[in-house]
């Protein structure tokens, strides 16, 4: 058995492990011992995301000034980032418009019972919420410093930072070339680290499991049963959107890719957190045949604009909670509101439950009660699984589509392409 299915099986086993030892804590345990021990058992999956956040910074940063150092000049940047975000543009307002037609379709929000309502949870959300404007726009994606974009792991921040930094690198030529090599050679260095940093994801994944259902128990679904099946339907219905648009620009490859990106998918869906996997999720694209110029420029940007499972979802969650409190929207507010989402999701990748602090501010904009948010907080770690899943599956397939349109896709190899004896094009 190779080492990445050794892995896979023992997230497998951690996970059921994870719901068994949750489970019985529920079930037998007092209510004091119970938050003792989701708050002690989390501790493991704060470790493993905390260890995984440690790499972004530095490996985003080297990957993606390498990744345009190699492109070679200001026009392939420009074309091969258009492309990018012509996808990311397609596949969010798709993700958005099925979000929107599932909830006009099926009601799930009058199925919702406000007696559940987490208000303690959303005061913590509230906290985190400020109301989106041009200007905070604007300062969400611009750094007054990369040292504290770094910090933060302001992933939008960084990204447009190494955009310039590797752009004026191309432009110098010859001088800059002891300085990309330094830095592909510190991103190999910071790729084997992930290897180092996966053996500890079934402890993560374990001690996210157990937290949970030891917290809130497998009855909880017997509350939400409506609202998770539609999300769920919701899901599919974009994965099939994805995975055939897939098959149609990569034909047999897709397979392949899904088999490649299935170890990343399985620690986001477990870990509920799709930056867990980047680190991992970059090496695989070049195992599966992706140029690494192409990786480590696309991923990034994906992962700042191209978040499919969370844009679904803030509509479904948005219209879904004015739903339940019976807040009327015609179909022109529902469209500016769907694009209303479209703006101010970008850059979100970094920031704990994420999309419901847009879904906060969204529902203060659009008069919905933003206490409504509590409603759906039970629900959203179940829910969360599947977006952030779904957002790793929506990058590597734009990573793997630009790689294929500007003919870089290559066979698969069995390790990660060795580039350190490789010169670096200008």
């Amino acid at each position: 058995m190779g080492k990445s299915n050794r892995i896979t099986l023992y997230i497998i086993i951690a996970m059921l492990l994870g719901i068994a030892v949750g489970f019985l804590v529920h079930t037998y345990a007092g209510p004091d011992f119970i938050k003792s021990f989701a708050t002690n058992i989390k501790l493991l999956s704060k470790a493993f995301i905390r260890l995984v956040q440690m790499i972004i910074s530095p490996l985003v940063f080297t990957t993606l000034v390498v990744g345009i150092a190699k492109l070679g000049d200001l026009k392939t940047v420009g074309r091969i980032g258009g492309k990018a975000i012509l996808w990311f543009i397609t596949a969010s307002l798709a993700s958005l418009l099925i979000g929107m037609v599932l909830v006009n379709l099926f009601q799930p929000g009058a199925h919702i019972d406000l007696s559940q309502a987490d208000n303690e949870g959303v005061k913590d959300l509230l906290t985190k919420n400020q109301e989106f404007s041009l200007e905070k726009f604007v300062e969400h994606i611009i750094p007054k410093s990369v040292f504290e974009a770094m910090a933060a792991n302001e992933m939008l921040q960084l990204v447009v930072f190494s955009i310039f930094f590797g752009v004026a690198a191309a432009s110098i030529g010859e001088k800059t070339k002891p300085l990309i090599r330094a830095l592909d050679v510190a991103s190999h260095i910071i790729l084997k680290m992930v290897n180092f940093v996966m053996g500890f994801a079934p402890f993560g994944v374990f001690g996210a499991i157990a937290a949970v259902v030891a917290a809130k128990g497998l009855g909880i679904f017997q509350f939400y049963l409506v609202y998770f099946a539609y999300f769920l339907l919701g899901i599919a219905v974009l994965w099939a959107l994805l995975i055939g648009v897939g098959y149609i620009i990569l034909r047999h490859r897709m397979k392949g890719l899904l088999r490649r990106i299935g170890n990343p998918l399985l620690i986001a869906f477990s870990t509920t957190s799709s930056e867990a996997v980047f680190p991992k999720l970059t090496e695989e694209l070049e195992r599966f045949g992706c140029k690494d110029k192409i990786v480590s420029f696309v991923l990034p940007l994906g992962y700042s604009f191209n978040l499919d499972g969370s844009m679904m979802y803030m509509t479904f969650a948005s219209l879904a909670i004015a739903q339940a409190y019976h807040v009327p929207l015609d179909l022109g507010t529902q469209f500016i509101m769907l694009l209303v989402l479209m703006l101010t999701s970008k850059g979100i990748a970094g920031v704990p439950r994420a999309s419901l602090v847009v879904v906060l501010a969204t529902c203060a904009m659009f008069k919905i009660p933003p206490e409504g948010v509590a409603i759906i907080l039970p629900i959203d770690h179940f829910c969360d699984m599947f977006r952030s899943m779904t957002n790793v599956l929506g990058n590597a397939l734009a990573t793997s589509v630009v790689s294929k349109w500007e003919g870089e896709l290559t066979l698969e190899t069995a390790k990660a392409p060795d580039t350190f004896n490789n010169p670096v094009a200008h």
